[in-house]
């Protein structure tokens, strides 16, 4: 977000040097009185003397009388964010005879002077500026990788930079416009706000009736999730820089409805609770997968989005169809909280016993917490948090450990069950969880915060260590690497477990030896999930060691994956330099990627955490009561 200018404080009419020193009234009366005419009519006679003498003393006996203490402030204006200048008290006859001064150095609103702080203001305000850069630093890749898919890839799904064309890889409904207009409309993209939005107007809905197969999930987070999130923010004042172009809110909302309506078919085709995963928009219709199952993250992941439609549609049959889902999961049979990463929409019941929480596993551990934060906590949906706090015990007690030699958090697996071996091995997807832990211990609140209003329990601060020890992973799984970007998998060196010769390739890394990455797991597909948790943490600790690991990402993002014609690109092996391109700009780099770091990188006030919950792509969903449509 840019800085906003701010006018002059009344403070520096006073500043004591030859620009800027102050005039006293009479030092005014007396210099006019010898550089006018008034000296030689007025001083002739007694009369004249008498009235002058009269006129001093008057002035001088009002000022005394009815000048008033002034208070000076900056309050920011209702309409624009902005912020203006007030005084109030009595009049300062002085300022009538003098002019303006010259403007000194505008400083951004949060930076307040002191005589006696000086040193820590001019930090405090080399930081501000530091992050403002950074910030549109984001918000130039953003448009930057914008240009390629407009230029080469605008209706498809996803752009292949390299080879310069668009691919259908979601269903073709434009999956790259819809996930990235909430992050232009968050940025004040105002350019790439109307374009999508225009795109959207004109051939959204056209598509979803013609379209033939979907998958459920991907459609719902991507597609569904990022209508509605466009919906609300086209429709309030948050703060952004956005100067809400695009159509108007309501064509969002309507394609969101007909989109909706039709993957409910996933929902009513199947004989339980459990939704069928691949859906054909034009029929509908809806029929299992091949193999029969769904993914326990996808059946799980739906129901943000659905229970804000309602919400805003009046239409309550999407929050009743979704959340049939988890109310049935709440009766199955689980592992200290943990559940099988399979689950088949016949029978209604977990298949299998591999139990991680990366792929196929993780979201569905996010929205048991995010749904109950988007119910505002409603003594209902209490069961959500209960099964969460329940899996978060069962994470700390079957999958944390510790690598060697240096003792790296990390989360692995149980690929056949709880009473089989562990795995050391961490999808780059599981770097979510840092984020959700700290969300989950102060519900949205600065740590500072909740700690002070006696909110955060000891189950809550253990969730919140653990949440720091694996962002603290997360991170140095992309510095250990030679690209500076982590790889889709690694594993950790544990007692049990050690292969030679397969570290990431960056010699100075104190954790060279402690994370092990497999040549088939050494790609990178610019995904979101450690800068995801980086934002919360920054947001809930506040502490900047998350800023400054986050912009160290984002220049390696920068460096390996931009093609200089437009775009970014997925790599094949991060631990060798130059790196692969992979010729794959995915969606959420835009819907997620780079959101995050945006926002990482900007004020607290902006989505505010105790206010919105973010669907599994990053799409801000108001918190119920608390952020009003306009």
């Amino acid at each position: 977000m840019s800085s906003k200018s701010l006018p002059y404080s009344k403070k520096d009419v006073h500043y004591d040097n030859a620009k800027f020193r102050h005039r006293s009234f009479f030092k005014v009366i007396t210099q006019n009185l010898h550089t006018s005419n008034v000296k030689n009519h007025c001083m002739s006679c007694s009369t004249g003397k008498f009235l002058l003498l009269l006129m001093i003393f008057g002035v001088a006996y009002l000022m005394l009388t009815h000048t008033s203490p002034t208070t000076d402030g900056l309050v920011k204006g209702s309409k624009n964010g902005t912020y203006e200048h007030i005084t109030s008290g009595g009049i300062r006859f002085g300022n009538i005879f003098r002019k303006p001064p010259r403007l000194p150095p505008q400083l951004p609103p949060d930076v307040k002077g002191s005589r006696g702080n000086t040193g820590l203001d001019h930090r405090k305000l080399n930081s501000d500026l530091k992050w403002i850069a950074r910030q549109q630093n984001v918000k130039k890749a953003f448009i930057h990788a914008w240009s390629g898919y407009k230029k080469y890839a605008m209706g498809y799904d996803e752009l292949m930079p390299v080879s310069k064309r668009g691919v259908d890889g979601l269903g073709g409904l434009g999956a790259t416009i819809v996930d990235g207009l909430d992050t232009a409309m968050i940025m004040g993209a105002d350019k790439v706000v109307s374009e999508a939005g225009l795109w959207i107007e004109t051939h959204l809905s056209n598509k979803i009736n013609q379209t033939s197969q979907v998958n459920l999930f991907e459609t719902t987070i991507r597609v569904l999730g990022g209508l509605l999130s466009a919906y609300h923010l086209s429709s309030v004042e948050n703060g952004m820089d956005s100067t809400h172009k695009g159509p108007k809110p309501v064509v969002y909302l309507e394609t969101a409805k007909n989109l909706a309506d039709r993957l409910l078919a996933g929902f009513t085709s199947s004989p339980t609770a459990i939704p069928f995963g691949d859906v054909v928009l034009r029929d509908p219709s809806a029929h299992p997968a091949p193999d029969g199952r769904c993914s326990t993250s996808e059946v799980s992941s739906l129901q943000l989005e659905f229970n804000y439609l309602s919400s805003v549609s009046g239409d309550p049959k999407y929050t009743v169809q979704s959340m049939r889902v988890l109310e049935h999961i709440k009766t199955l049979p689980k592992v200290e909280g943990l559940v099988p990463i399979f689950i088949s929409p016949r029978t209604g019941e977990f298949s299998g016993e591999n139990i991680r929480l990366g792929s196929r596993g993780d979201s569905y551990y996010e929205y048991l917490l995010k749904v109950w934060l988007q119910k505002n906590r409603e003594s209902n949906f209490t069961y959500l948090h209960d099964m969460y706090e329940e899996a978060m015990k069962g994470v700390r007690h079957l999958l944390v450990r510790k690598s060697i030699p240096n003792g790296l958090v990390f989360v692995g697996e149980l690929p056949f069950g709880a009473d089989s071996s562990f795995s050391p091995k961490m999808d780059h997807l599981v770097c979510f969880l840092p984020g959700t832990l700290a969300l989950g211990a102060t519900k949205g609140l600065t740590k500072e915060k909740a700690m002070r209003n006696n909110m955060l329990n000891f189950e809550d601060l253990e969730n919140l260590k653990l949440a720091e020890d694996l962002a603290k992973t997360c991170f140095e799984m992309y510095s250990v690497t030679s690209t500076g970007l982590a790889p889709e998998i690694a594993y950790f060196h544990t007692e049990e477990f050690s292969e030679g010769g397969l570290d990431g390739g960056n010699k100075s890394s104190q954790y060279m030896n402690d994370i092990i990455i497999k040549p088939a797991d050494r790609h990178n597909l610019l995904r979101p999930e450690t800068v995801e948790s980086l934002f919360v943490l920054y947001r809930i600790t506040e502490d900047p060691k998350y800023r400054e690991w986050g912009w160290q990402i984002f220049e390696a993002f920068e460096k390996y994956t931009r093609v200089d014609t437009g775009g970014y690109s997925s790599l094949d092996d991060v631990t060798s330099v130059p790196p692969h391109k992979r010729d794959k700009m995915e969606t959420f780099f835009l819907g997620e990627t780079l959101k995050y770091l945006y926002l990482l990188f900007g004020d607290s006030s902006v989505i505010p955490l105790d206010k919105f919950v973010f669907n599994t792509e990053a799409h801000p969903i108001p918190i119920e009561g608390t952020a009003k449509r306009g």
